[in-house]
């Protein structure tokens, strides 16, 4: 669910810029400021959630929505990725908390999916959206992915990644694609890219060439689309003849960085490492699609 990237990004600095104080050292004040922060950050988020996504729609009887066939499912890994970002957040600060690793990944989990829930119901109640199983079923599978990983291996070797670059599509329909550049990286999916970062060091056994740092990562995103399921919205031929609106997928390859392997006796700069790895690293990818096959220099 992509309106909330920058948001889980901005939670992620928050909360390690606190869990990373020196005064802190007793386990028992970390629970407290761990528990404290995130219900305040959890009902802001939804209180602002509310004001920038559901005010502007009215409210209506609970209702279920299928939307699985819109967006070319690009919004569906906005899902998986928002739920593995927000189950990460938790599994981070309790492990610095102190908590053991059953209660990590019964809370972590729980409390993910939780979170997740609330959203969408909150989108059930709402004239302009509905309850979505497609959406639950791809926020089960970011927060499996995360304590999968936690349970097998102790990290995260596989990780969830995003990168935004405005698209030619959003002046067609700005009142859905966004009017200005930071609501079109939240809702306008052509820019939107979606990484499966996977770090090659992390399964070998043995020291390699490989820096533990450097990631081989695979992207999916969308393009040409102005509506949800069609571009009938635009209704101009003339548009239709100057602009090609063919709906698309597409797929990336390239390289990226774990953040959180560079090494740094700086906990603030550590602590901010963790929220940017949230976001792919800037790289020259391949793009490959059923129209091309193109070298991208970002």
């Amino acid at each position: 669910m992509s309106r909330f990237i920058f948001f889980i990004i901005l939670l992620l600095f928050v909360q390690q810029t606190l869990l990373s104080s020196d005064s802190l050292s007793v386990f028992k004040k970390r629970k407290t400021v761990l528990v404290s922060s995130h219900f305040a950050i959890s009902s802001t988020s939804l209180v602002y959630l509310n004001q920038i996504w559901y005010k502007p729609y009215q409210t209506s009887k609970f209702h279920l929505f299928n939307d699985n066939a819109e967006w070319l499912q690009v919004d569906k890994f906005g899902h998986v990725y928002s739920t593995y970002q927000s189950s990460r957040l938790l599994l981070e600060s309790m492990e610095w908390a102190g908590y053991k690793t059953k209660q990590q990944l019964l809370v972590a989990s729980l409390t993910g999916i939780g979170y997740m829930t609330t959203i969408e119901m909150m989108d059930g109640f709402s004239s302009g959206w509905g309850f979505s199983w497609g959406d639950m079923t791809a926020n089960s599978f970011g927060a499996g992915l995360l304590l999968s990983q936690k349970m097998v291996w102790n990290q995260q070797r596989i990780q969830l990644k995003f990168s935004f670059q405005s698209s030619q599509y959003a002046s067609y329909n700005p009142k859905l694609l966004g009017q200005t550049f930071l609501n079109q990286i939240l809702k306008d999916y052509n820019g939107q890219i979606y990484w499966l970062s996977i770090n090659p060091s992390s399964f070998m056994k043995n020291k390699c060439f490989i820096p533990p740092w450097l990631c081989v990562a695979f992207g999916y995103g969308a393009n040409g689309m102005i509506g949800a399921r069609n571009n009938d919205i635009v209704k101009s031929q003339e548009a239709l003849n100057s602009r090609d609106f063919h709906r698309y997928r597409q797929g990336y390859l390239s390289l990226d960085i774990d953040l959180t392997k560079i090494k740094t006796k700086s906990k603030l700069l550590h602590s901010i490492f963790i929220c940017l790895n949230a976001v792919k690293v800037p790289f020259p990818n391949l793009e490959l699609s059923n129209r091309k096959i193109k070298f991208n220099y970002y």
